[in-house]
């Protein structure tokens, strides 16, 4: 498993911060109707259990949004990817069926609160991931939007530079059809689902849907 650490920076900010750990060998294709069930189910739950106002309100996003205004950054601008795919569901937008990859991503997302990053290992340069906070003039191109301004952000950083943070992933490191391995973040900065849970729940559902194998799971807890 890719080794992971957290800036001071972070963890002046954010002392509880966590991050679940999982990779494994995968095979990626069409989301099959029995995940999508699964993730309509959750997006059901989350319309049914919260008004628009109080998706900020749970504890997992609340805890990245106080995060981000710490660092400098605005998260109402700079949205937290979790925050965002339930704002959708809750404003009846929906959410888009992609690949078992993403979506199960999402679902573990959507039902955790927590933003998480999905990466292409082949794609990660480098043995260690370290996240730390985005500089000023920092290329990134976040998945579908494009360049993004990631100063003043949680940013993951492998040996050629900036490939993950919380509001979207890079391009040169994300899920496509022909990813065979993943190293996955599950990034938490306060409690909400158990991260043990999570993460176990996650390798769960790479197992189910994208035939994982070889899956190693961990917790980085910088205080232990």
């Amino acid at each position: 498993m890719i080794q992971v650490t957290i800036d001071p920076r972070i963890l002046q900010a954010c002392p509880q911060a966590r991050i679940g750990l999982i990779s494994a060998d995968v095979v990626n294709g069409s989301t099959s109707d029995e995940l999508w069930a699964e993730i309509e189910a959750a997006a059901l739950e989350v319309k049914q259990r919260y008004q628009l106002l109080q998706i900020n309100e749970r504890p997992a996003i609340a805890a990245t949004r106080h995060l981000y205004r710490s660092l400098g950054k605005d998260p109402s601008r700079y949205r937290v990817a979790s925050e965002a795919l339930c704002r959708r569901i809750v404003s009846g937008k929906g959410i888009y069926r992609l690949t078992t990859l993403i979506d199960v991503v999402n679902l573990v997302s959507i039902k955790s609160g927590y933003a998480i990053s999905g990466l292409d290992a082949d794609c990660i340069e480098g043995d260690r991931l370290t996240m730390g906070v985005g500089r000023a003039g920092e290329e990134y191109h976040g998945i579908g939007r494009g360049l993004l301004n990631i100063e003043d952000m949680p940013v993951y950083r492998d040996a050629r530079g900036p490939i993950a943070t919380p509001t979207s992933d890079e391009e040169r490191t994300k899920f496509t059809l022909l990813t065979t391995r993943v190293q996955i973040n599950i990034n938490a900065f306060a409690p909400e689902m158990p991260l043990e849970q999570a993460v176990e729940w996650m390798a769960a559902l790479l197992g189910k849907y994208a035939q994982a194998t070889h899956v190693t799971t961990g917790i980085y807890d910088p205080l232990h």
